[in-house]
């Protein structure tokens, strides 16, 4: 699979499951929060700034004009836009490199990232913190320039952050050289990044291995000098992992997740969502459906997609799948579907949408499985709603994070030998009907309950966001 950042703009509502109960109110202050602009960057970002919001701090989003998000959708925040630098006139295959697009942002938006900054602590001098998507490496030197406060939030899970963490080392050891097919099916385990293989080490699609080595040491180091860093995650689900990042990068880190649980909140979707896929989901028996979605960025080649298909066809379960348009190499949408596999479908077993409001999806008590791509939060919300998972990594954080769904929190199972019909077949069977996949059920919903918990009043996220509204008053 490769991946672009092509994306539509239409942005639509949608609504999270409330369960957490917010500690006492904070003060005022403005907080300046820079979102990456990808959907899976600016999700997160946004529902940050909504809790951040409730604990009584005004709140400027500042962003590109690239995937923008939409005001209308938060009218409690200002939205200040970044000149454009010329990141729109550049064609959508020239971003299609994730690590090149990281470094065209970080080499040409800082100047005016910083004039925008100045300008607004010029005219309102309660700005007291500037919160940047990790990604915004070169952010740090514009904060320390203005003598800002500069708190990181990182889009991942603190799993996958130790392996990017740990890039150099890995070059050294020889770990960035082409693989045999030998080697990639080996048992053994990456020292010291246990539980992680050969084939879990996080990958991305370019043609400059070199350079993204430097710009992922660029990132973990502006990270380290960051005033303290902010997860989308709970202390409960990686205390371990915690106990290790605590060793290299000795500051204050907040694990106030899942961020998405704090309460009902306007959607900032770059894709217009398929309201129609909850009432299909309506007509199905609890637990029936599986539910297939690879996210915002990833681009399946022609043969995987239809590989997908027939294994979904096959396995004779009800599904809901996702097929975002333009995300199969050489097609519009459909048009890679043979004419038997709409037969079979029609027959109501399948459902294909564009797009679908993922976080109501899989709170539908049809919804029985996830087959997913496994980013962050993807992979956090199939968790917050008790949903077992079938693993399909692309790149970057998702392979660990298939590592650590299927292996060690066992709550899914992975695809070992990417999308290949009668495996995909067996995978959903594994899941949907066998007895592993009550199993691998029953795990999960003990995991919601550890989400459940944490966000109540003296819970690990709840105590948390307490810790870090004081920090931030601090400053």
């Amino acid at each position: 699979m490769a991946t672009t950042a092509a994306a539509a703009t239409t942005a639509t509502t949608t609504t999270a499951t409330t369960t957490a109960v917010l500690p006492n109110n904070g003060g005022s202050r403005r907080l300046v929060l820079l979102p990456f602009p990808f959907q899976g960057h600016i999700n997160p970002m946004l529902q940050l700034a909504n809790i951040l919001h409730s604990k009584g701090f005004s709140i400027t989003i500042l962003h590109t004009h690239f995937n923008s998000p939409n005001p209308t959708n938060y009218p409690h925040f200002d939205f200040l836009p970044i000149p454009d630098v010329g990141l729109e006139s550049r064609s959508l295959s020239d971003i299609a490199n994730i690590i090149r697009f990281v470094g065209h942002l970080n080499a040409n938006f800082i100047d005016p990232i910083r004039d925008c900054l100045a300008r607004l602590m010029l005219v309102d001098t309660g700005v007291s913190c500037l919160i940047t998507d990790a990604q915004w490496y070169a952010t740090q030197k514009v904060a320390d320039d203005l003598k800002l406060p500069r708190i990181v939030h990182r889009t991942s899970n603190i799993s996958s952050f130790l392996s990017f963490a740990s890039f150099p080392l890995l070059r050294d050891m020889g770990y960035f050289r082409p693989f045999s097919e030998e080697e990639l099916k080996s048992e053994a385990l990456v020292l010291g990044l246990e539980p992680l293989k050969i084939k879990d080490l996080p990958k991305f699609i370019t043609s400059d291995p070199i350079g993204s080595c430097k710009q992922l040491e660029l990132m973990v180091q502006a990270t380290k000098q960051a005033q303290a860093t902010i997860w989308n995650s709970f202390e409960e689900l990686e205390e371990a992992e915690l106990l290790t990042l605590r060793h290299g990068f000795p500051y204050p880190h907040f694990l106030i997740g899942p961020f998405h649980k704090y309460f009902h909140a306007s959607s900032s979707s770059l894709l217009a969502q398929d309201q129609t896929s909850i009432s299909w989901l309506d007509k199905h028996p609890r637990n029936s459906v599986l539910y297939v979605s690879f996210g915002s960025l990833a681009i399946t080649e022609e043969s995987q997609f239809l590989e997908m298909a027939w294994g979904l066809a096959n396995s004779k379960q009800p599904f809901l799948w996702v097929v975002r348009p333009r995300s199969i190499q050489g097609s519009e949408w459909l048009e890679a579907l043979l004419d038997g596999f709409l037969e079979k479908i029609v027959e109501g077993r399948g459902y294909i949408v564009k797009w679908a409001p993922q976080q109501e999806v899989l709170a539908h008590p049809a919804v029985g499985g996830f087959l997913t791509h496994n980013g962050w939060n993807s992979t956090l919300e199939s968790i917050c709603e008790g949903v077992p998972m079938i693993c399909s990594p692309c790149f970057g954080d998702q392979l660990p994070n298939a590592r650590y769904v299927s292996n060690v929190w066992k709550i899914g199972v992975e695809l070992e030998n990417g999308l290949e019909r009668g495996e995909i077949e067996s995978s959903i069977k594994r899941l949907m009907v066998d007895k592993e996949g009550i199993e691998i059920r029953e795990r999960v919903l003990h995991l919601k309950e550890k989400v459940n918990l944490c966000l109540k009043k003296g819970g690990s996220s709840y105590t948390s966001l307490e810790n870090l509204v004081d920090y931030i008053l601090s400053f």
